[in-house]
């Protein structure tokens, strides 16, 4: 599932935050990890420089899964640097299905509350254009001690009752088995009355006690099942029923529980230039503040190009 990770640089800082990430991610999964640079332009004069710049790149990830990896591993690990020329995001996400890479990195600016029109970065579009598996690690706020501590130690899995949001699942089981004294919280928001839409948001005005205390009952019974399933695995977990905004709701929880990781499914269209996303993806996405694993769900995924 992870055996390949793709690391996208720019020679930026801001795309470096994903490297600590990777070293850790790559020593415990056993992971091949690419680091990917694309030049806009063959005619470049600077290619050289940039060349060096990830052949230094690659080995400084190396040195990094060795810190932590036993000798007997390290053989396992490699750490290669690719140069592509064109559209980056295009190139990225061509390359990601190419190689069949489990696991895509990268780095987003994490602004909380930003407006999607003034995003238009290369990861908001890798992550509306690919069928990859993206975690993406927000700037503003990356942990700067994660080499010594390790990620993730509390992942907060949103669920909705859906198949399709249960696509999310393999993947943080994976990454629970590979860690040691990892929690996993699945958590489901339920609105409460019927929901008027306004303003790109769900507001629900009608508090029906009864109605309320069924679903939350219907709610509960249907994560006590996927609870079950994965602590018959071994994996600690934890259930939360939550009533309001859902994208509020999951935004708030991973805050207040202290959060290393929000790990959700996604839908819609995939293909340079898609809007779709889906709308509670969309603002956890663009409004959260841990690091975000969002997963397609591949009964759900349409090409375009």
């Amino acid at each position: 599932m992870y055996e390949k990770i793709l690391i996208p640089l720019d020679c930026s800082a801001l795309a470096e935050v994903s490297i600590p990430y990777a070293e850790v991610l790559a020593e415990r999964l056993y992971s091949e990890v690419t680091l990917l640079y694309v030049n806009e332009s063959r005619d470049d004069p600077n290619k050289h420089l940039h060349q060096s710049y990830m052949d230094k790149m690659a080995e400084t990830l190396k040195k990094g899964v060795e810190r932590n990896a036993k000798i007997s591993e390290i053989q396992a690990i490699t750490v290669k640097p690719v140069i592509l020329f064109g559209n980056p995001a295009k190139e990225i996400v061509d390359y990601a299905e190419k190689e069949d890479m489990g696991l895509i990195i990268m780095a987003t600016h994490g602004q909380s509350g930003i407006k999607l029109r003034y995003l238009g970065s290369v990861a908001d579009k890798v992550v509306r254009a690919g069928s990859r598996p993206v975690l993406l690690i927000r700037a503003k706020g990356a942990s700067s001690d994660v080499r010594e501590k390790g990620i993730p130690h509390k992942m907060l899995v949103s669920l909705d009752g859906s198949k399709a949001s249960e696509a999310v699942i393999p993947f943080v089981e994976e990454l629970a088995l590979r860690f040691n004294n990892v929690e996993l919280q699945l958590i489901q928001v339920l609105g409460t009355g019927h929901p008027d839409f306004k303003n790109d948001r769900y507001h629900y005005l009608v508090d029906i006690k009864e109605e309320v205390e069924s679903n939350k009952t219907i709610s509960q019974a249907y994560l006590n099942t996927m609870s079950t399933r994965l602590k018959d695995k071994g994996i600690a977990v934890k259930t939360e029923v939550r009533f309001g905004d859902p994208a509020e709701e999951i935004i708030r929880s991973a805050n207040q529980n202290h959060i290393d990781l929000t790990a959700m499914s996604t839908h819609g269209l995939v293909g340079i230039g898609r809007k779709v996303l889906g709308s509670v993806a969309e603002r956890v996405l663009h409004e959260g503040t841990t690091p975000l694993l969002l997963v397609r769900d591949p009964g759900n995924v349409k090409y375009y190009d």
